[in-house]
């Protein structure tokens, strides 16, 4: 990168400016002087939580009364064209989540969007970020990488993620809530192999911020019955560079498993993490080839193409979530 250049330190906000601002995760003492003084100027702070918010700007005895206003998930998209309305008229705003960067598996980027599309002038105040940190000192390849954020909560929608991603060389980040970070380990492991290298990091810039580096499967085996304490971020070593992806012939494999007995439901489930396409979608197959008239007819438009590998299913995997149902 070359020398800092720029407008000078200390530079008045900018009426009708968008001012993305970062918020410490954890740590009080992780936020820039920018920062600071960008939520002491604006007219207007778009919060997350405006109860957090406060608290924020009073530890730094910021005057937060009749500035904060909510802009959370449930009301993002409306409070968004009243946002436009005021930088339209002249009024700086910041945008601010409960903790780290608006926008990144945080409400945020539908302003930011309308505001572009208004054509607003659009500034980010950086900081502090999980997922760069749990990158940086995890020990793993950081020159790829991919941001993952929530793996889906459905268990077909999720093993066609994990699927997905078994040729994928970069490092991959996840965010994940602590109550589901053993089982979210354990289909990591199966879809990509129990001796891949991984990290939970927890707690970050908090008291007892903690790394732990393991294979997937010893991971998956620690916090099985467990779940650790606070915000957690995986980090997930990629697949060897050159290493092309296993092609799985599915139709071929569903075939196989169904003649050794195994339950579409079962075969649907492993093949799903092996060739990163839809468990539903390899469930109906599965039905019609075991000879279910009554089923047949969306199985077949699952055969098509069977034999793709897991290259293809990381598109799909991709999108599959919200159709992909849990009763395969």
């Amino acid at each position: 990168m070359g020398a800092a250049s720029g407008r000078r330190p200390g530079s008045p906000v900018r009426g009708g400016t968008l001012y993305v601002v970062a918020t410490p995760i954890g740590n009080l003492e992780d936020i820039t002087y920018r920062a600071v003084r960008v939520l002491g100027e604006v007219q207007v702070v778009a919060a997350e939580d405006t109860r957090a918010a406060e608290r924020l700007l009073a530890a730094y005895e910021i005057g937060a009364r009749g500035r904060v206003v909510s802009c959370f998930e449930g009301n993002e998209a409306g409070r968004a064209d009243e946002l436009v309305r005021r930088l339209q008229g002249g009024d700086a705003v910041a945008l601010i989540s409960e903790a780290g960067m608006p926008g990144v598996s945080d409400p945020g980027q539908r302003v930011i969007a309308a505001a572009v599309a208004a054509g607003v002038r659009v500034e980010v105040v950086p900081g502090v970020s999980a997922a760069l940190m749990a990158l940086v000192g995890s020990g793993l390849p950081t020159e790829r990488f991919v941001f993952l954020g929530f793996p889906p909560r459905a268990e077909g929608a999720r093993q066609t993620l994990f699927g997905g991603l078994r040729g994928e060389t970069g490092t991959m980040i996840f965010y994940e809530a602590p109550g589901r970070v053993g089982e979210t380990l354990a289909a990591l492991a199966a879809a990509l192999g129990p001796e891949r290298r991984a990290v939970v990091a927890r707690e970050l810039t908090k008291l007892h911020e903690e790394l732990v580096r393991a294979p997937l499967g010893e991971l998956a085996a620690r916090y099985a019955e467990v779940a650790p304490r606070g915000e957690v971020t995986l980090v997930v070593e990629g697949a060897p560079v050159g290493a092309a992806g296993e092609v799985v012939d599915v139709e071929a494999e569903v075939r196989r498993r169904l003649a050794a007995g195994e339950s579409p439901k079962s075969l649907a489930a492993a093949l799903a993490l092996l060739s990163g396409r839809p468990r539903r979608q390899i469930y109906q197959l599965a039905l019609a080839l075991r000879g279910e008239p009554g089923r047949a007819g969306a199985g077949a438009g699952a055969g098509a193409g069977a034999g793709a590998g897991a290259g293809a299913g990381a598109g799909a995997g991709a999108g599959a979530g919200a159709g992909d149902e849990d009763d395969a």
